[in-house]
């Protein structure tokens, strides 16, 4: 265990306790600190730029996290039933999540805009087509990849199971209910906290469709980070900061989503 415990103090531990380190500093590099206490936390809420990019990122993460996950699970309900070139579907649904984050934003970026310039708007002109573009996107790049989780769920429940309960008349939703939810809950739970830390995370796709245009409205959390540290002299500690407060309220978010899930699973049970 020695060589993987080295390569996780030196790539997380440390990092880690030098980002919240500098976070109290004002610095441009990580040699000419000078330290200046809660200022930088101070000043992330001098404008309203953190807490406009941090809603705009929980609907994302919400409705995104809803539609992957019912996406995913119809798609591996509908590839278990035993149609011909099931493998051949399972394949294509999941290459999407083998292409990178900034190759499938530009790809999105001239489908999307290929359709929305018959009238006369880009994905740019409007919020709201930021964010459905961004769902969009999200949805094609990850519910193959939920699909392959619940497929492995779903194939593994006992076959008797399935036949008691067609044996007692149980029908199809009742099936569903009854049988495949509570038999597959450790998969949603799985499912769930992948797709939602995920949609916290994400970064490449909304630098390349959106760059957070128009005038910041579509900027998610881990750009707006970005934007903070690389594109304000003086505002490498303030970057910080806002990066340490971004892995805080995904930690808290991401830990109260598993608790509540994997209390449901013990009540399924």
């Amino acid at each position: 265990m020695l060589p993987a415990l080295i390569c996780f103090v030196i790539a997380f531990v440390i990092p880690m306790v030098a980002g919240i380190v500098l976070s109290f500093f004002r610095f441009t590099t990580v040699l000419d600190g000078k330290f200046i206490g809660w200022e930088n936390y101070r000043r992330i809420f001098i404008n309203r730029e953190f807490t406009n990019a941090l809603l705009f990122n929980v609907r994302f993460t919400i409705v995104s996290m809803i539609t992957i996950n019912v996406g995913a699970f119809a798609l591996a309900i509908l590839l278990t039933r035993g149609l011909r070139a099931t493998n051949v579907f399972r394949t294509i649904f999941f290459m999407p999540n083998l292409i990178g984050g900034i190759v499938l934003g530009w790809i999105w970026q001239l489908i999307i805009n290929g359709v929305l310039l018959k009238r006369g708007v880009t994905i740019v002109s409007d919020p709201k087509y930021g964010f459905w573009g961004l769902v969009v996107l999200m949805n094609w790049q990850n519910i193959g990849y939920m699909m392959v989780i619940y497929i492995a769920a779903i194939q593994s429940i006992p076959a008797s199971l399935i036949e008691a309960a067609l044996i007692d008349g149980a029908s199809k939703p009742m099936m569903l209910r009854k049988v495949i939810l509570p038999s597959i809950a450790p998969s949603l739970t799985i499912c769930t906290f992948l797709t939602l830390t995920s949609g916290f995370k994400l970064f490449d796709q909304n630098l390349a469709l959106t760059a957070g245009d128009p005038g910041k409205s579509t900027e998610m959390l881990a750009l707006n980070i970005f934007n903070t540290f690389y594109g304000r002299t003086g505002f490498e500690g303030v970057g910080q900061a806002k990066a340490v407060l971004f892995t805080i309220l995904v930690a808290l978010i991401a830990l109260t989503q598993l608790a509540i899930s994997r209390r449901r699973e013990e009540e399924a049970i």
